[in-house]
């Protein structure tokens, strides 16, 4: 039995087979359609989500599965003080495979090892999401056609951003990636990802505060909104929430074939002027996200299909 608690779980090459079944069931979604029949997915959100929660829930039911499990910490018996070690126990004896957001670091580290059954992180506080990983780590594949030999840009919130810390790990194993990684000051990306991850693995990268003078250089401009849930006051959200906004001015420095993603939701640091622009991919994003969904998922249930 495996979990999906990090990106780094799966190798390169256990990712990009990944990838390529998610691809696969992309091209042909009624191949799949009952490959999870009587199998169960709970989802155990302790915190608000609408993409990823949606995303696992209509990737098992594509499969032809059936899902349970309750959508804010409120809605669960965590209201009465029960541990993440016992809930998983419980729901190990209704489910087949578990996908867990929580707002504590290591929620799901926990669980994982008091489950009987696959646990699947679908973000833990400020820390990883390896989801939305492999789902950047898809869409950036089906635009350009590979993982390597590209420059990517990062903007936003460096700091707080699990989503960016994820994706940095994770595209940081393929040869030839240069990062640009755009923020103010106090949204840097922590030392852990700069010196343990960048540093460590001789990653070219450089830091900017300006979007304007780099976005010429750009493969993938990674855009990220700045969360106010991460701030401890509201002062300092509010003087940072529009430090960048993507327009169509910025996109004419842009080359033809740079693609823009985001990991959603956005507030306003992408202009809705860019929604009709060719290079704007987050809404399919987001549809290859329940793809990749249904390929971990038949991935860590072990479900095969005849070719």
């Amino acid at each position: 039995m495996r979990h999906l608690l990090n990106p780094l779980d799966f190798s390169v090459e256990e990712t990009d087979a990944l990838i390529k079944l998610a691809m696969n069931i992309a091209d042909n979604p009624q191949k799949y359609s009952k490959c999870c029949v009587n199998k169960k997915l709970a989802v155990l959100f302790y915190e608000p989500s609408t993409r990823t929660r949606l995303s696992f829930e209509t990737a098992m039911l594509n499969l032809g599965g059936s899902v349970i499990g309750f959508s804010s910490a409120d809605s669960s018996s965590a209201s009465k003080g029960e541990s993440v070690a016992d809930t998983i126990r419980v729901v190990s004896c209704y489910a087949d495979i578990a996908a867990m957001r929580h707002p504590k670091e290591g929620a799901p580290l926990v669980a994982s090892r008091f489950s009987s059954i696959p646990v699947i992180n679908a973000g833990d506080g400020g820390h990883q999401h390896p989801t939305q990983t492999l789902t950047d780590l898809l869409t950036i594949n089906t635009l350009k056609g590979r993982l390597s030999n590209m420059t990517v840009g990062i903007c936003g919130d460096l700091k707080f951003g699990r989503t960016v810390h994820s994706l940095i790990n994770a595209l940081s194993r393929y040869t030839n990636i240069k990062f640009i990684l755009i923020s103010p000051p106090e949204l840097k990306i922590p030392d852990y990802i700069r010196d343990g991850v960048l540093k460590a693995r001789n990653i070219e990268f450089i830091e900017s505060t300006n979007l304007d003078s780099v976005i010429s250089k750009l493969d993938i401009l990674y855009m990220t909104r700045v969360q106010r849930e991460r701030f401890f006051n509201e002062e300092d959200y509010i003087r940072l929430k529009d430090t960048y906004i993507l327009d169509s001015s910025k996109m004419k420095l842009a080359g033809d074939d740079m693609y823009i993603l985001h990991p959603l939701p956005r507030v306003n640091e992408i202009s809705i002027e860019i929604d009709t622009d060719h290079r704007a991919a987050y809404f399919k994003q987001v549809k290859l996200g329940m793809y990749i969904r249904m390929a971990l998922i038949m991935t860590l249930l072990e479900v095969k299909i005849d070719d």
